[in-house]
């Protein structure tokens, strides 16, 4: 490594220069939410056209790491950090300033190329620093917990801010400390990448070929799809249909991410007790059993609190069991080339999520709760299928 900083040498000085890098990524996704509905009258366009701008955010998220992974073992991770950090700012400044539909989608698009690259450096240097120490596990952690809060407080934020100054201002929100984190990193973050490290070769076929990769990374977008397809759907459901003010849909839509986060605290015992493909299938049953909650209260009840988030949180709780295993079951096989494996693993789980999950949003009516139904039951029922077959064809 070159000319080594004190943050490498103490984890709360590293914490204090990676952790916002971690949570503004994700929080260019959640804090947006509850303004969806009146962006279509904002925009003058299509609520398609809306849902537009939350699915290119997500499959450019994990598509971008099949892109920015082997870019930065090859120029470094600084320089993707800074870039990535750079055209985020760049672009949240600009999407608070245009009202045109088009424009706002191709800067939707700039945000997340942005995020994604910022992702994608930031591990990079975390595995290059922490990857022999014994602060791994915990910097690991911390980032993940992170990321697990940021569902549950993005919306409430997003929701007080546009309600004290606008929907302008949620982005100014995110471009302001992206300026700020960009000049506290340019003299403190230096180049970590290690001086032989070459980019990796593609490994595609044998990861492509391999039916566990593909059992586990179709359960991992069943998982994740089905919350994609919620919080598309979740803001016409609860404040269009069932009348909840901004800040009360962030606070239910809140409840699901507090669900989830209560979850992953025992999730490490209950993969203990079940095993991989044991959580994978109890994820999926929990998902379809969600699923089931949630036609039931669509079809005999108009929606409410009660048709709605309590089938939710059924389906959270599988979200976890799911997400908890689904990259070791997936990956498990490629010790050699697990860098591709992951790289590939996210990128066709972020391609599903974000084509098949707007597919349901779009096809069906958004403002039903008939999307995530269909979303979670289709593809829990394939996986499962998948599933069968590869345990059978090892039997």
């Amino acid at each position: 490594m070159q000319d080594p900083r004190p943050w490498t040498k103490s984890l709360p000085a590293a914490l204090l220069l990676l952790a916002p890098f971690n949570i503004l990524a994700s929080l260019g996704m959640d804090i947006y939410l509850p303004v969806v509905p009146a962006m279509p009258a904002i925009l003058h366009t299509t609520p398609e056209m809306v849902q537009l701008t939350l699915t290119v955010y997500m499959i450019v998220l994990g598509v971008g790491q099949v892109l920015f992974g082997p870019l930065s073992d090859r120029i470094g991770r600084r320089p993707v950090l800074i870039a990535g950090a750079a055209i985020f700012a760049a672009a949240s400044f600009g999407l608070a300033a245009t009202t045109s539909a088009p424009l706002f989608l191709s800067l939707r698009l700039l945000q997340a190329v942005g995020a994604s690259a910022t992702l994608v450096a930031l591990f990079a240097t975390i595995r290059d620093v922490y990857a022999e120490r014994p602060e791994n596990a915990v910097i690991y952690g911390l980032m993940n917990a992170m990321l697990a809060f940021v569902p549950a407080l993005g919306p409430i934020a997003g929701a007080l801010i546009a309600g004290a100054f606008g929907w302008r201002a949620l982005f100014v929100t995110l471009g302001i400390p992206a300026v700020i984190m960009l000049l506290w990193a340019l003299p403190q973050w230096h180049e970590t990448r290690p001086a032989a490290a070459m980019a990796q070769a593609r490994a595609f076929r044998p990861v492509l070929a391999s039916g566990a990769f593909w059992t586990y990374t179709l359960a991992f977008s069943a998982a994740m799809g089905t919350f994609f397809v919620f919080f598309s759907t979740a803001p016409r459901i609860l404040m269009d249909e069932a009348g909840f003010s901004e800040f009360g849909f962030s606070l239910a839509f809140a409840s699901a991410a507090l669900v989830m986060i209560a979850t992953a605290r025992f999730a490490e015992g209950i993969v203990g007790r079940w095993g991989i493909p044991g959580c994978m299938v109890r994820g999926m049953t929990l998902l379809l059993a969600g699923a089931g909650l949630l036609a039931l209260g669509q079809m005999l009840a108009a929606p409410s609190f009660w048709t709605v988030l309590p089938p939710v949180w059924v389906m959270a709780v599988g979200i976890v069991l799911t997400a908890s295993v689904a990259a070791n079951g997936a990956l498990r096989a490629f010790g050699k080339t697990a860098g591709t494996a992951v790289a590939l693993h996210f990128c066709v789980q972020s391609l599903i999520t974000g084509l098949a999950g707007t597919a349901f949003v779009i096809l069906l009516d958004g403002t039903t709760a008939w999307p995530l139904v269909g979303y979670a039951t289709s593809m829990a029922t394939i996986t499962l299928g998948v599933h069968a077959r590869l345990k059978n064809r090892a039997a």
